[in-house]
């Protein structure tokens, strides 16, 4: 009975955690997608042209929300995890993109297929028909463009650490000194090369250098209380 009762348990917890890993992408491309249709119609709007559609952009929002959700499954998109940012920042925003058009595919043939109820077979034949390269180019270039901006601000989270980049928008008076600031991050840097470069026994014994490098990095990140 235990075993039973606690299966619906962690049915819902492992969903609760997709849904939360899921929320951040799906969010932040809700807002995009939402703003460059707001701003295209007001653009077009003196010549009665409405270019995009809200629900589409928040459909197009869940699309891209799964897409990232099962791209970051994969075992490929940690290759570049300990390479200078730039690379893990190109290549994730390459994967991300591929697995976002495999799924706007995914989701426009069972819209023919199973929504719409045509055969399976004419599907390529009405993608051919319908396909516009300029729309096309469009949404993968925004897409491209929010990905970029997404994943950059993903890698300085996963560096830095959620709680600490609260603090450097939320918590941090503007009387603080920007200096300050940057000398922070720079230990945060020196910090977290420390911990690449040696293990965590040689970081514990305080006969080795990379211990006292590691006290002095965290004295000058302490916080003076006085």
């Amino acid at each position: 009975m235990s075993q039973a009762a606690s299966l619906p348990r962690r049915i819902a917890a492992r969903l609760l955690h997709e849904l939360r890993q899921a929320l951040p992408p799906t969010l932040f491309f809700f807002v995009g997608f939402n703003v460059i249709v707001l701003t295209t119609n007001l653009v077009l709007a003196p010549y009665l042209v409405a270019a995009g559609d809200f629900m589409l952009a928040t459909v197009a929002a869940l699309v891209v929300g799964k897409a990232v959700l099962v791209a970051d499954k994969m075992p490929i998109i940690r290759h570049f995890d300990r390479a200078p940012l730039i690379q893990p920042i190109l290549f994730k925003t390459a994967i991300y993109c591929v697995a976002v058009f495999i799924f706007r595919l995914l989701e426009r043939f069972v819209r023919y297929a199973v929504i719409e109820g045509h055969a399976i077979a004419d599907f390529p034949t009405h993608l051919a028909a319908t396909f516009s390269w300029h729309r096309f180019a469009a949404v993968q270039l925004w897409i491209l463009v929010l990905f970029l901006i997404y994943t950059t601000a993903a890698e300085f989270c996963q560096l830095f650490g959620v709680e600490e980049m609260r603090r450097l928008f939320f918590s941090y008076r503007p009387s603080d000194l920007q200096l300050n600031r940057r000398q922070r991050i720079r230990e945060l840097l020196r910090l977290s090369r420390l911990t690449d470069l040696h293990a965590i026994d040689e970081l514990r014994d305080p006969s080795t250098d990379a211990h006292q490098r590691l006290v002095d990095v965290l004295r000058r990140l302490a916080v003076d209380r006085r």
